[in-house]
């Protein structure tokens, strides 16, 4: 997906008002946008994992984190190379997967949320050295403490 990629730019003007702090505005135009995309797997994870940051309550944001983990488990490299040329689904497991690590984190499933760092950390070894990079790293190590302090990893 690029800047002219007409799903890129719909998301993120669904996604701007979140940014701004109003999540449910976000929700209606991203839900909106769900049901344009739907069976479009590239494009139902990349919008289901914008939604999850939109939901206020934590097993919403789960449930479309969840939905986001199963629309990308079907997508193939081919898939996501025709919105991203360069790229590839491993770019992606480590924000899914780190996503899913804070939910369970905030929900009290420290197991599950132990899983999921897991499993960010073996895919951020396919990360490049770039800020998106960096962010999900970042992302990881801080969840990793939270954990530490609970004496839960």
């Amino acid at each position: 997906m690029s800047a002219t990629d007409p799903f890129t730019t719909d998301l993120m003007a669904a996604a701007a008002p979140m940014r701004a702090g109003d999540k449910a505005t976000s929700r209606v135009r991203l839900r909106a946008l769900w049901d344009r995309i739907a069976g479009n797997r590239v494009c139902e994870f990349v919008l289901a994992h914008q939604m999850a940051d939109a939901q206020d309550d934590l097993n919403e944001e789960l449930a479309w984190d969840l939905r986001a983990l199963d629309s990308a488990r079907r997508c193939t490299d081919a898939d996501v190379q025709r919105y991203y040329p360069q790229s590839s689904m491993a770019a992606f497991w480590p924000s899914l997967h780190i996503n899913l690590a804070e939910d369970y984190f905030k929900l009290g499933d420290l197991e599950q949320s132990r899983a999921h760092l897991t499993l960010a950390r073996d895919f951020a070894t396919h990360l490049p050295d770039d800020p998106y990079a960096q962010l999900i790293r970042r992302g990881i190590e801080r969840l990793a403490k939270n954990l530490d302090k609970n004496g839960q990893l």
